[in-house]
């Protein structure tokens, strides 16, 4: 079986908008003009890669149900992160919570299916992410969760939590080494 690191899109691969003077409640962006991809994000994912891991993108979209975004805006933004980043592939929820779904983080649909299409060990693996909801999502599938720390989530429990993605990918190194011997 494969190991992979499951990354949250909006605040670890994308920076995070903040709307109406509320630093507090992290947004994803509405459009093209507001979606950019975090600085040094390349170097952290690749070395990911050359560790072995498979690299996959789940999030929520609930703005799709709400009427905010559309799918193509989705499928633009999804271009540009397979074009510029090592990822494997990209899942997206348009759901919200009252839908009931199972691939709507805290639910770990979106892990698990990935899990069984590329044949990963799940408990082998890292879920890396900025919110309660990805840290539990993780945590059902089996995997080792990592939160990067934010103004705006000093509260969400994770097995371990980082500054950054480069210092994640350190934390995931040293954990995948000791689980090898």
């Amino acid at each position: 079986m494969q190991k992979a690191v499951f990354l949250d899109r909006d605040g670890v691969i994308n920076k995070v908008v903040f709307r109406n003077g509320n630093s507090q409640k992290p947004i994803a962006p509405w459009s093209l003009k507001e979606f950019s991809l975090l600085p040094s994000i390349k170097l952290p994912l690749l070395n990911l890669k050359k560790f072995g891991f498979k690299l996959f993108v789940v999030t929520n979209q609930p703005d799709i149900t709400k009427g905010i975004i559309d799918h193509s805006f989705i499928a633009e933004v999804n271009a540009v992160i397979s074009r510029e980043l090592p990822i494997d592939e990209i899942r997206v929820c348009p759901h919200v919570d009252s839908d009931g779904c199972s691939c709507r983080k805290p639910k770990s649909g979106m892990i698990l299916s990935l899990a069984k299409k590329w044949n990963i060990d799940c408990n082998n693996s890292f879920m890396i992410g900025d919110s309660w909801k990805d840290m539990v999502a993780g945590k059902k599938a089996g995997s080792t969760t990592l939160l990067l720390e934010k103004h705006y989530n000093n509260d969400v429990e994770a097995d371990y939590k980082s500054i950054t993605l480069h210092e994640a990918v350190k934390i995931i190194n040293k954990i995948h080494h000791r689980k090898k011997e």
